[in-house]
């Protein structure tokens, strides 16, 4: 009698056995597009579409002692695209840090808080006359102010603004991206084939970030991340490990934004007067400089 209730518990398990071994395994699809298609939408129409609604949209509907529509595109921003990097990290095939992926969300966010400050309060004395292309003190809206210390207040915010709102906003963000890109590596040829769809995204995303690299003026932490991805590659590649699609179109991504900034610094080499703006190792104009010296002086 007990054989056979032996037998029948060992029949059991081994039911069970089998029941577990046939479950499919949860798998995520080959290419995300709808998270790089968020990612690239909401980057351009909140990052670079925010300075531009705050230009073509009434000053009646946002006086300047309230928040303006780029303030409130910005807002968006701060929001959603740390939820879509949070999204791409959860569908890497392999695991990543999640810690460090936490940490570096939360100062993204403040670094992109402390540049909502800074930015609103920039583009409120572009409508004053402020001139981009000119530093704090040469400005002829600035260098004249009474008493000479507030001057000093606006070199300060144009240093929360350009410099430390940027380091805590891009460094994290770029950290997050390796540390995805890390765990995109797979030995299977159908994983590595970009779709159409992601093909059509290339170019959209690729000119985003050479906006983001020449605007936020970070080109140095820009090359040493697609330098870090490139090393990246190489050792994974000798482990018979290769960029997955999502891994592809990143790295693919970074490659035509390294072209895109070079033929924008070639372009603008022997510019005097952005010369004189950005001096130092990386001479990377921002665009915005160039608009408000060269386009909106014409008009």
């Amino acid at each position: 009698m007990q054989n056979v209730r032996k037998r029948r518990g060992n029949d059991s398990h081994s039911t069970a056995g089998v029941c577990k071994e046939n479950v499919p395994e949860r798998k995520t699809p080959p290419f995300h597009f709808d998270l790089w298609f968020c990612l690239t939408l909401q980057n351009w129409i909140l990052d670079f579409g925010r300075p531009i609604a705050m230009i073509v949209l009434p000053l009646e509907w946002f006086p300047l002692n309230k928040p303006s529509a780029g303030d409130y595109f910005h807002m968006a921003y701060n929001v959603i695209t740390p939820f879509l990097m949070l999204k791409l990290t959860e569908r890497t095939p392999r695991p990543v840090p999640r810690t460090a992926v936490h940490l570096c969300i939360v100062t993204f966010v403040m670094g992109a808080s402390i540049h909502l400050v800074g930015d609103s309060i920039n583009h409120r004395l572009i409508l004053s006359g402020y001139q981009l292309h000119l530093s704090v003190r040469e400005n002829p809206i600035i260098k004249d102010l009474k008493p000479a210390s507030l001057i000093d207040s606006f070199e300060l915010l144009y240093y929360y603004d350009e410099h430390l709102g940027h380091l805590m906003w891009y460094i994290p963000f770029f950290i997050i991206l390796l540390i995805y890109f890390s765990g995109c590596f797979s030995t299977s040829e159908d994983q590595k084939k970009i779709p159409v769809s992601g093909w059509l995204l290339l170019g959209p995303s690729s000119l985003y970030y050479w906006y983001l690299v020449t605007e936020g003026q970070i080109t140095a932490l820009f090359l040493l991340t697609f330098l870090a991805m490139s090393a990246m590659m190489i050792f994974q590649r000798r482990k018979g490990l290769g960029p997955d699609s999502n891994g592809s179109f990143l790295f693919y991504s970074f490659s035509i934004t390294v072209l895109l900034v070079s033929l924008w610094v070639a372009y603008l080499w022997n510019d005097p007067v952005l010369r004189n703006k950005y001096p130092g190792l990386f001479y990377v104009p921002e665009p915005w400089s160039y608009y408000t010296l060269h386009i909106r002086k014409s008009h």
